[in-house]
């Protein structure tokens, strides 16, 4: 039987797909969660904080913000903090891709952008929970939005995949030292999942495995953003305090260790 949790979650880039997913199993486990994403999305961000207090009957609060700004993400965590409580599991969840090109079609601005929000606001991310984390002394755990991608580079696609290789590496460092501290830090790397940022490789994934170099095996079937939730689910859980450091990638099994 699973075990109820209790505590405060914030999830980032929760407006839609994957992040929409992990805040509603969040909520149905127990957790009182703020949900975050940028001001364009505000309505949905609203509409998705008053669905998790009506289903799941757990507080829950939206925080308008851009993560790759510090200021901001240092606000949002102080308010999550003194509206809900504490943190005690930060999902740095947002991500951002551009239109495919190659490498040397890409602008600096273009560099820049994807950096801005991938590994920049995953940064920020980590930093200001775990300062919060560390200052209320109850240990915690961080997550981190990875990719497929940031295990096997693609075609047309270097600046993502930069930026999720960048996960994993920064991932790797504040496990080390953010672990005496009873904090634990881990991060997901999705494989060919429905959402909108891929919805037109939806019928189509031997294309979308085509941009890797993979063979999409026949028992493939293109994933749900509620199986990364319920990879999402157990990280934040007391039951996984033995992993931390980790970049676990459920894919299907298109792409193996």
């Amino acid at each position: 039987m699973a075990t109820k949790r209790f505590g405060v979650a914030l999830v980032t880039g929760a407006a839609q797909g994957i992040g929409k997913a992990i805040a509603l199993r969040l909520a149905k486990d127990g957790f009182k969660v703020a949900v975050n994403d940028i001001a364009s999305k505000s309505e949905q961000l609203q509409s998705l904080s008053q669905d998790i207090e009506r289903l799941s009957g757990q507080a829950s609060i939206p925080v308008v913000a851009d993560i790759s700004k510090e200021v901001d993400v240092e606000n949002m965590v102080n308010k999550v903090a003194k509206t809900l409580g504490g943190l005690n599991v930060m999902v740095a969840n947002a991500g951002v891709v551009t239109r495919s090109k190659e490498m040397v079609d890409y602008t600096t601005e273009d560099w820049e952008k994807v950096f801005a929000v991938n590994i920049r606001g995953v940064f920020l991310s980590y930093k200001y929970a775990a300062k919060q984390m560390i200052a209320q002394g109850q240990g915690g755990r961080i997550l981190g939005a990875s990719s497929i991608a940031g295990r096997k580079a693609g075609f047309e696609t270097s600046a993502y995949c930069a930026s999720k290789f960048a996960v994993r590496g920064l991932t790797q460092s504040a496990a080390l030292e953010l672990g005496k501290y009873g904090i634990t830090v881990n991060a997901y790397a999705p494989g060919f999942t429905k959402t909108s940022l891929n919805e037109s490789f939806w019928d189509d994934p031997d294309s979308l495995a085509r941009k890797y170099g993979i063979a999409v095996p026949p028992y493939f079937k293109m994933g749900q953003p509620e199986y990364i939730a319920s990879l999402v689910s157990y990280l934040a859980s007391e039951e996984a305090h033995y992993i931390t450091g980790q970049t676990i990638s459920p894919n299907g099994g298109v792409l193996f260790d």
